[in-house]
């Protein structure tokens, strides 16, 4: 399930997309037209430029901007910045494998094969889903 941080980083996102990239787009705002608090939103924001999703500036005019074209940004990626690994079982994480503690034969697991499908179609629906896909249309987010 989608934790709220996900949700929220997603919406912001989406907002500043939206917003045409020329000046930053300040927190209050973004806060505001997303109804979004805005503490929690400036740690979210903030894990997002550490990722190297967005670029904050400072001053006056300050605010976010996407650090790269929003073509360029997944949701699969933010998803995976804010919350880790899109797998519902570690034995599937491409980047965070772990053997399942319970598991008697991974190879023969039908558990893992069904979540193995899981996470490759979610992966694939993430993945191929960008913030530029979903900033044409001023669709509630």
């Amino acid at each position: 399930m989608l934790n709220q941080r996900s949700r929220y980083a997603l919406r912001a996102l989406i907002f500043i997309a939206r917003s045409g990239g020329v000046a930053p787009v300040p927190i209050s705002v973004i806060a505001a037209d997303q109804q979004l608090p805005r503490k929690f939103l400036e740690a979210i924001l903030l894990d997002l430029k550490n990722g190297g999703v967005v670029n904050s500036y400072r001053g006056k005019m300050g605010g976010y901007r996407l650090a790269r074209p929003a073509s360029q940004i997944s949701f699969g990626e933010i998803i995976r910045l804010i919350e880790g690994p899109l797998a519902l079982v570690p034995c599937v994480s491409v980047s965070a494998y772990q053997r399942c503690d319970d598991c008697f034969e991974e190879t023969t697991c039908v558990i893992r094969k069904v979540m193995l499908v899981v996470r490759e179609q979610t992966a694939d629906i993430l993945d191929n889903t960008t913030l530029a896909d979903l900033s044409v249309d001023r669709v509630a987010a």
